[in-house]
């Protein structure tokens, strides 16, 4: 073959490549589909489906590039959290470089997204778990009847115990295990000596809506084997410069009013001006004297009868740009007892305590102040589409017990406070991603926090020894969408903990420092894997099914077990944490004019923490744990006018003993059944009335000693049936009126801890008829 020929041969391969390039290019099809919101703003991390197939999600600029050469006419579907699902048929014929989609908001979308579960905004349907969420119209009802935020959330959550009508909250576990108190993300509660007063940290005039995670979560850190209850505070989200709202209100008890009368009044506003939005208020809630069904005063043991709840918050956002901004947020909070009468104590199961004229000799009692302060930057346009937040904040909170003359602890008359100091650091990531075509994205980062938190008296004794815990804790949590609809999630958290305790002496139960020992201090180590994992199917709203596995880590009480220290190391204490296994299966349901939802847990524990009367003092049992139970809530939306709904939820669990045999766990763990049931009636765009239902149903699990008493929250539980009642009548824009009656009928009971505390101090009846007047002005 000659050398022209080879050219000539060389030449057409080429030509021809050179045609089949050019004709491929010309023929080649590419389109930027364009996410948009009704804003004209882009929608960033948008999912695209062709024919069923994810192709991938938009960027920053809310685009996403698609090869539509091979394809041809085609169904196209945009899916985003908080917007309504997009569909729309495509004409190859009809596309041009670029196809521009507006999404809609959803209506309720604010009902239906959820934070606190993933450390992200998403939508409820996506979380393989039991989330109850509190929208602020709930909560504005519910403040038609009260404004204690402890009776609140008992009314609305199913899992929760039965409210305490008490300054603390002994004994309102979630799913019958401690939980995690949260305001913005801030902890609230102390896991290190729990003083019982964490829910009623916040006003509730300060809350925009509450979100209850439930069942063990690590993904907050300590103490939350129960689950997590996360105050979410108001926000500015309307586009004027000013506006705001003014409340005032009063309560009496009708049936008995000597002394009831209270007040409420509260002012807030909020507005936006240029890149700035804003939002402060303030509020001051006071009770009355509390009176039971028969006109008797209560007793006052940690009582709600003469208490000032006072609340300050303020917040500021500077939006950088459309992808950043700085959020700066402020909220203190305090509620004491200036107490007029004093307890004369009752027998248990016979006459009740009362309240008497009389002051005690100490301070008040209460929660003096809890301030919490944050500082927050949020990063949306980071490499990969990734966001990032971080998160700096401190919490400063003082609980304050009554003062007792003789103490049974120590020697003489004390009154002990709980000091608790935190801050922290959150560094949050998420970025999402497409693997084997599916899309899916991790949340990443790491949490740092100093925990400072002591038990002392008023007169300087030290009860409880300073512990300061310095804790970091990377994690990692994935989520695939593995085929349509159906969501997997999976995560891993290390603690690393430890706890400093210097050297003490524990306190003298005698004259001349009698009882007290030495106890040579150091580091207690805490080191653990936690580990979750959960899928949902979410593809047909009728049946919304999830299974899911999750680890919580808590250090059980330390503060407990230092006081009531025997050795004189920390080596020889037992210290060790509790890490909790919650298994759990679910689901939710809407078809027609109902909606339900349903779930069954089970939470195992190698080390317990249920608290026993050992020789009148409360010592923790470290024994193996199982608690299980169930959840029920539906609603039906009959008419426009009438709408029907409740919940059941029951609990049980035992510890287990090295023979095999088992013991029921006391009242401060385990709740009775509770049931809740609701009518609301709307009969026109101005007037709505509420009806509500509660049901705490018997326990009755222990015997009596020979001299017929029972052990420290031993005692049985009878049944308790209530109702309260509500209406709002809407004037106009600006004006607005309620009335809210709490115990209707004016029954005459005693709540569920003073029967199973079974102590002749405890034995309260709970508050009779409460009425409360509100006004509301908008401007």
């Amino acid at each position: 073959m000659s050398l022209s020929t080879n050219y000539s041969n060389l030449t057409a391969k080429l030509f021809s490549f050179i045609l089949l390039l050019f004709t491929t290019t010309m023929l080649s099809q590419n389109v930027i589909v364009k996410v948009n919101n009704p804003n004209l703003k882009a929608v960033k991390g948008a999912q695209i489906y062709i024919n069923g197939d994810p192709k991938g999600v938009t960027d920053k600029e809310g685009g996403l590039s698609i090869d539509w050469t091979t394809l041809g006419d085609a169904t196209l579907l945009v899916v985003a959290d908080g917007y309504e699902e997009q569909m729309l048929t495509v004409v190859k014929s009809e596309l041009n470089s670029s196809l521009v989609i507006g999404l809609k908001p959803i209506e309720q979308s604010l009902d239906e997204i959820v934070i606190t579960a993933g450390r992200k905004a998403e939508n409820i349907a996506t979380i393989p778990s039991s989330v109850t969420i509190i929208g602020q119209k709930e909560m504005e009802k519910q403040m038609n009847v009260t404004t204690d935020i402890s009776t609140i959330l008992s009314n609305l959550v199913p899992g929760l115990g039965s409210a305490t009508n008490k300054g603390t909250s002994s004994g309102q576990t979630l799913r019958g295990r401690p939980l995690l108190v949260l305001i913005d993300g801030i902890p609230q509660s102390t896991p290190l000596m729990n003083g019982a007063r964490d829910i009623r940290s916040i006003a509730p005039s300060a809350i925009e809506r509450v979100e209850v995670i439930k069942g063990a979560t690590a993904i907050y850190g300590n103490g939350s084997t129960g689950g997590i209850i996360n105050y979410i505070t108001k926000k500015n989200k309307g586009e004027q410069s000013f506006g705001g709202t003014t409340v005032l209100g009063t309560s009496f008890n009708p049936a008995n009013s000597s002394g009831t009368m209270g007040y409420k009044v509260s002012q807030s506003f909020a507005g936006k001006y240029k890149k700035w939005n804003y939002s402060i208020g303030a509020s001051l809630d006071y009770n009355g004297v509390q009176r039971d069904g028969e006109g008797l005063i209560l007793g006052q043991t940690d009582g709600l009868s003469n208490t000032y709840q006072k609340n300050l918050f303020a917040q500021i956002t500077y939006d950088i740009n459309d992808y950043s901004s700085i959020r700066a947020f402020y909220n203190g909070y305090s509620s004491v007892q200036h107490a007029r009468y004093i307890s004369q104590t009752g027998k248990y199961g016979q006459t009740p305590t009362i309240g008497i004229a009389g002051t005690d000799p100490g301070e008040h009692a209460g929660t003096p102040h809890n301030h919490n302060m944050m500082l927050g930057y949020t990063n949306s346009d980071l490499f990969l589409g990734t966001q990032l937040d971080v998160t700096f904040y401190m919490n400063s909170f003082r609980s304050m017990n009554r003062y007792v003359e003789k103490g049974t602890a120590w020697y003489g008359p004390g009154q002990t406070r709980i000091n608790s100091n935190k801050k922290g650091l959150r560094v949050n990531l998420n970025t999402p991603f497409v693997v084997f075509d599916m899309p899916s994205e991790v949340t990443y980062g790491v949490d740092w926090l100093n925990d400072v938190t002591d038990q002392d008296l008023t007169d300087g004794r030290v009860y409880i020894p300073k512990m300061d815990m310095i804790n970091i804790a990377p994690y990692a949590q994935l989520k695939v969408d593995i085929i349509d609809n159906l969501i997997f999630k999976a995560g891993i958290r290390y603690e690393n903990a430890n706890v400093k305790v210097n050297d003490f002496n524990t306190i003298a139960t005698g004259p001349n420092n009698e009882g007290s020992i030495f106890v040579q201090g150091g580091k207690i180590p805490y080191k653990t894997t936690l580990f979750n994992a959960g899928l949902r199917y979410n593809k047909y709203e009728v049946f919304n099914p999830f299974v899911s596995f999750s680890q919580g880590f808590a250090i059980n009480e330390l503060g407990r077990i230092l006081r009531r220290a025997k050795e004189s190391t920390l080596d020889q204490l037992e210290t060790e944490p509790i890490i909790t296994n919650n298994y759990e299966v679910g689901f939710s349901s809407r078809f027609s004019i109902f909606s339900f939802t349903g779930s069954y847990y089970v939470s195992t524990s190698k080390l317990g923490a249920n608290l026993v009367d050992v020789g009148g003092y409360l010592v923790a049992q470290r024994e193996p744990e199982r608690v299980h139970g169930f959840e029920i809530t539906g609603e039906a939306i009959l008419s426009p006018q009438w709408t029907v709904g409740g919940s059941y939820a029951y609990v049980e669990g035992k510890a287990e003993f090295d023979d095999g045999s088992k013991v029921y766990l006391n009242g401060g763990r385990i709740s009775p059944p509770k049931a809740t049931a609701f009518v609301y009636y709307t009969p026109n765009d101005k007037l709505n009335l509420q009806l509500y239902w509660l049901y705490s149903g018997s326990r009755d699990r222990f015997e009596p000693n020979a001299q017929g008493k029972y052990k420290n929250s031993e005692g049985p539980v009878k049944d308790i049936s209530l109702f309260n009642i509500a209406s709002t009548y809407t004037l106009n824009k600006s004006w607005k009126f309620s009335v809210g009656i709490e115990n209707l009928f004016n029954k005459t009971y005693y709540p569920v801890v003073s029967q199973y505390r079974a102590l002749d101090a405890d034995y309260i009846r709970g508050n009779g008829m409460q009425a409360n007047l509100t006004m509301q002005y908008n401007f």
